[in-house]
């Protein structure tokens, strides 16, 4: 029982820190806004789940954003919803998964995964973390809260002349990166997985 709780830890460890350090490595995406840029750490986050479970997923997902947090410029906005959004796409996979690991549930538990991200992204970046946001940089800057909002908006419209207010940018912002994310993330996990399965489960 030890003997496997050290080598869970361990397991857990290791993938934390590739999490961690694939975490720095971020590509803006065309016509989106600059404040969002892709990195593909949840590929990593979505391994460890598969193989260790739900669990395993949320504590290296934590872990490396934990890590991150000390080079944020977001004020830990930015961590905090890296952290809520890729919860929301590995939980669901990793659960749907584990109870009944085929590929059929795999492509299920990621489509599910996918759904939950794309939705709960676009909820909490309007209600919470844009709002957030707007007031780190409102007090950074010495400006309203209105203006803040504005200069993001008009930082995204640079990108993307579809973004005019809130609204659009959640809805040719938020939603469309988080598709093209969640695609390539599953994509590249679920050709990834059967070949480094064996290793997570030594």
């Amino acid at each position: 029982m030890q003997r496997d709780k050290a080598k869970f830890i361990a397991k857990v460890g290791v993938l934390s820190a590739l999490a961690a350090a694939i975490m720095f490595i971020e590509t803006p995406l065309p016509f989106m806004p600059p404040f969002l840029k892709l990195d593909l750490s949840e590929i990593i986050v979505l391994l460890g789940a598969f193989a260790l479970g739900p669990l395993a997923g949320m504590t290296i997902e934590l872990i490396k954003n934990l890590v991150h947090l000390p080079f944020t410029i977001t004020g830990g906005v930015g961590e905090l919803a890296n952290f809520i959004v890729g919860c929301a796409l590995v939980v669901p996979a990793a659960w749907i998964y584990k109870r009944n690991k085929t590929i059929k549930t795999a492509i299920k538990g990621l489509v599910i995964g996918s759904l939950c991200m794309v939705v709960l992204a676009s909820l909490v970046n309007y209600f919470v973390m844009i709002p957030l946001y707007v007031e780190i940089f409102a007090k950074r800057f010495s400006i309203t809260a209105d203006q803040s909002l504005q200069n993001i908006i008009q930082m995204s419209a640079e990108e993307n002349q579809g973004i005019a207010d809130l609204n659009t940018l959640i809805l040719f912002g938020i939603v469309p990166f988080n598709i093209i994310k969640v695609i390539i993330v599953s994509l590249l996990t679920f050709v990834t997985y059967k070949r480094v399965s064996p290793l997570l489960h030594r």
